[in-house]
């Protein structure tokens, strides 16, 4: 028989002293609810029917759990007009540190995707990354751009990504620090810290690739004509890999009473994120935990 230890806290070590502790990396969008500007199946269509659970493609099947054998995918009414715009946001109900934002396609990938953070609850909304075939024409960047020190908050857009091979499987992946020159130091830039952090996520799709690029017609005709293919957008999976925002300073995130996430704060700290010290801690002010020291509150 042998006693029941507790767990040794990850925010301490062996001798009690404090140290930086962070919540598991998880993909934060897994079971969460994605709003879609648009969705198939009402009114019910050949391929789609929304009250018909074997011939629905609700935007749930975005988060859910997907095996290679199993791919369910959301999908978007059929577009026949221009601007073909689709919106997928995601709220994740608290601060994150995102790593990386993809997206597995089921149909072929759009021609333009832009992927967009919020840090205030979808109340502003800022640029994390553009893939088009036409940057600056649809969204007035260039092609080629490298970030430097001096914007490394900047939005780049890539013309990769945007093939309409192949016609189902395809990914998009944005990885938030690839390629920013402070990456390799995260914990002294406030800039980056930044950067990652997101409460919310927002994808837009626009101008599908039109199938007459395969040598048929342009889905526009598809009610006229026979035989022509219709377009939409298909998603089997969108994932957020990264790990609840507590500054160093929680090992892992609970729900509250109203059933919120918030972070499990220790070193004397408190709030959504441990960005606070709590009372009669004021010794010193505040600070994020950092890999070589604590920086609990006194």
């Amino acid at each position: 028989f042998v006693a029941q230890q507790t767990p040794p806290d990850p925010c301490y070590d062996e001798s009690g002293a404090p140290r930086r502790c962070i919540p598991e990396f998880v993909n934060a969008a897994f079971g969460k609810e994605v709003q879609a500007s648009s969705t198939c199946g009402k009114p019910p269509t050949r391929h789609c029917n929304a009250s018909d659970p074997r011939r629905a493609h609700p935007p749930a099947y975005l988060t859910d759990l997907n095996t290679a054998s199993n791919m369910t995918c959301w999908r978007s009414e059929t577009l026949h007009h221009s601007p073909q715009n689709v919106t997928l946001t995601l709220s994740l109900g608290k601060k994150f540190e995102v790593v990386y934002v993809s997206l597995q396609f089921c149909s072929p990938r759009p021609e333009s995707t832009a992927i967009l953070k919020s840090m205030d609850y979808g109340k502003t909304w800022v640029p994390y990354q553009y893939y088009s075939s036409q940057c600056r024409k649809i969204y007035g960047k260039p092609s080629k751009a490298t970030v430097t020190k001096q914007n490394e908050q900047e939005a780049l857009c890539t013309d990769g990504l945007t093939d309409l091979y192949p016609l189902t499987g395809g990914l998009i992946a944005f990885s938030t620090l690839d390629g920013r020159p402070s990456a390799q130091d995260f914990d002294s830039s406030p800039v980056l810290q930044d950067w990652v952090t997101a409460t919310d996520i927002r994808v837009v799709f626009s101008r599908p690739h039109l199938f007459r690029d395969l040598g048929g017609r342009d889905a526009g005709e598809e009610e006229g004509g026979t035989g022509s293919t219709p377009y939409y957008y298909a998603v089997g999976e969108l994932q957020v890999g990264g790990r609840c925002k507590c500054n160093g300073h929680a090992a892992r995130c609970v729900k509250d009473k109203e059933q919120k996430l918030v972070c499990d704060c220790k070193h004397n700290t408190e709030g959504p994120e441990c960005d606070r010290c709590k009372p009669f801690h004021y010794d010193r002010p505040w600070q994020r935990a950092s890999a070589r020291e604590a920086n609990e509150c006194l």
